[in-house]
């Protein structure tokens, strides 16, 4: 008896933490939709069931290491992106996070985004657009943790 209680608490603990991983919280590398090179490397945190996410590392970019937002508007104008928050306000809906925002440094635009779990939370779609999302861009990040 003892044993399958154990056996129960062990699938159940683990069922846990594989739902727990269908988020976007934790750290991603991500990945140019046109290139397929690693770019950068974000940590997506939450706070108040809104998503932030934060450049921690560029990897890639034409202006070298440590690049500036050149074309950036208001505080993040020439600031460095490292650092910098690019993804913020995304709530969970269903099995995606939406009505958030995310900066693109390259070109200093910000658009609407929807961020959908992959593949048990091993990957995630990011959606940038403007106005529908039926139009616009996508990306799948790796997660790194």
């Amino acid at each position: 008896m003892k044993w399958i209680i154990s056996a129960a608490l062990f699938w159940l603990g683990l069922v846990s933490t594989l739902a727990g991983d269908n988020s976007p919280v934790g750290t991603w590398k991500t990945v140019d939709d046109e290139t397929g090179q690693p770019k950068s490397i974000v940590r997506i945190t939450e706070q108040d069931g809104e998503l932030s996410g934060k450049v921690l590392q560029v990897l890639e970019s034409p202006e070298g290491p440590h690049p500036l937002c050149r074309r950036c508007e208001g505080e993040r104008k020439d600031q460095p992106v490292e650092g910098m928050t690019i993804l913020w306000g995304a709530k969970k809906d269903g099995a995606s996070w939406r009505d958030g925002q995310i900066l693109d440094p390259q070109n200093g635009r910000i658009y609407r985004v929807t961020l959908t779990p992959l593949d048990g939370g091993q990957k995630l779609e990011v959606h940038g657009y403007i106005g529908v999302s039926v139009i616009g861009r996508s990306q799948t990040w790796q997660r790194e943790e």
